[in-house]
């Protein structure tokens, strides 16, 4: 029986450090622990297919919590169902030990409660998700409504922008003089004319 493990954040500049370290206090070889930082929408994610290539009947996976795995409710009872029932490996949450397969012989009770525990825990993981997701869209609303920006800020328009356009559309000058007279990129300057036109009109 091998041991593996797998550690998983969303965005690139979020670290793995603290999932890693409990597993390697667990005792589990650096080797056999794989890592993702990718959102859990989907498993397109290399390292979690790797590890799917290598885990076997018998092997034991331990992951930190529940939402590793996925970020709803059905993606998780999913994953579970794939890893204990057609692989036929164990899986062990750090976070909530009570989910932990590998109760074996006939003690059903066991099976039965982790079964409870791991579909109400995926609900709650679900609607969390749901509820921090409503709260993010409420609050660029609102900020919205007090007149808050989001996105990049436009680069200012040069005081000499309308002779640059005019210049540009008579062809006096090429796009390459228009982006070194504007310090704009060749889609920037595009964009900008385009804005100017529309004010313009």
């Amino acid at each position: 029986m091998n041991t593996f493990a797998y550690a998983r954040v969303s965005a690139a500049d979020q670290n793995l450090n603290r999932q890693i370290d409990s597993f390697i206090q667990f005792g589990v070889e650096k080797r056999r622990i794989y890592c993702d930082k990718k959102s859990g929408k989907d498993f397109d994610r290399t390292g979690y297919n790797r590890l799917l290539k290598k885990i076997k009947k018998g092997d034991l996976l331990i992951i930190k919590s529940i939402d590793r795995l996925g970020r709803n409710y059905d993606m998780i009872i999913e994953e579970w169902a794939r890893i204990t029932r057609t692989v036929g490996a164990d899986i062990l949450v750090l976070d909530m030990p009570m989910l932990d397969t590998r109760v074996r012989g006939n003690d059903l009770t066991g099976r039965l409660i982790s079964n409870i525990v791991l579909q109400l825990l995926s609900y709650v993981a679900q609607k969390e998700r749901e509820n921090i997701n409503a709260r993010q869209k409420e609050g660029i609303a609102s900020a919205k409504l007090r007149g808050v920006k989001f996105g990049r800020p436009l680069i200012p328009m040069p005081e000499d922008f309308a002779q640059r356009v005019t210049e540009y559309k008579s062809k006096k000058i090429t796009i390459a003089d228009a982006m070194a007279n504007t310090g704009m990129k060749k889609s920037t300057f595009y964009e900008r004319m385009r804005l100017f036109r529309k004010r313009t009109a």
